[in-house]
């Protein structure tokens, strides 16, 4: 049983690679995409239930989610670029320059990997997940703009509890509490 979540998330990864040879939109594009996001909620979930969690399950779950939203964004790209303006692409940009200074600033001083489950980044998450269902929807440019808003907010959010975090804590969850 202790590792079950472990062996979810890994399944995460070999699922999400599979995402690279399926048709983007496809019927089983959809079965895929839609195991490795609750996937990613089952997991965690199981593994705070049965009080499983380790540092090791929390990295291993970070770098899923880095492939499995990798992978998703190269399969929606084409995708995206008919629907987002050259604005947004700037802001997206802000955001991932953002999310590697502050990754680069907890390896250099807190000597790991730290990418953390705060609210906000597992709400960005969560809204991340919808776009290839709301991609050819009406709303969908409005939709991606709240969504870019909240990814800046979160990695913001990230960066300033990693610059003024003194040492590393996987299970912070807001910059407002800092346990």
């Amino acid at each position: 049983m202790k590792h079950v979540p472990n062996c979810i998330t890994l399944s995460r990864i070999i699922l999400s690679i599979t995402l690279l040879v399926i048709h983007t939109f496809s019927p089983m594009f959809f079965v895929v995409y839609t195991y490795c996001g609750v996937s990613d909620v089952l997991d965690g979930f199981l593994a705070r239930k049965f009080s499983l969690s380790t540092e090791n399950g929390a990295k291993l779950d970070s770098i899923s989610d880095i492939v499995f939203y990798g992978i998703t964004a190269a399969k929606i790209m084409p995708s995206l670029l008919c629907v987002l303006m050259p604005p947004i692409w700037w802001l997206i940009a802000v955001v991932l320059v953002i999310r590697i200074i502050s990754y680069t600033v907890a390896m250099i001083k807190h000597h790991c990997f730290a990418s953390l489950h705060t609210y906000m980044n597992k709400l960005t998450g969560f809204l991340i997940f919808t776009v290839p269902y709301i991609i050819a929807q009406p709303f969908a440019l409005h939709a991606c703009i709240i969504i870019t808003v909240v990814a800046l907010l979160a990695a913001s959010e990230e960066f300033i509890i990693h610059i003024s975090a003194n040492q590393y804590s996987s299970n912070r969850k807001t910059l407002f509490v800092n346990r």
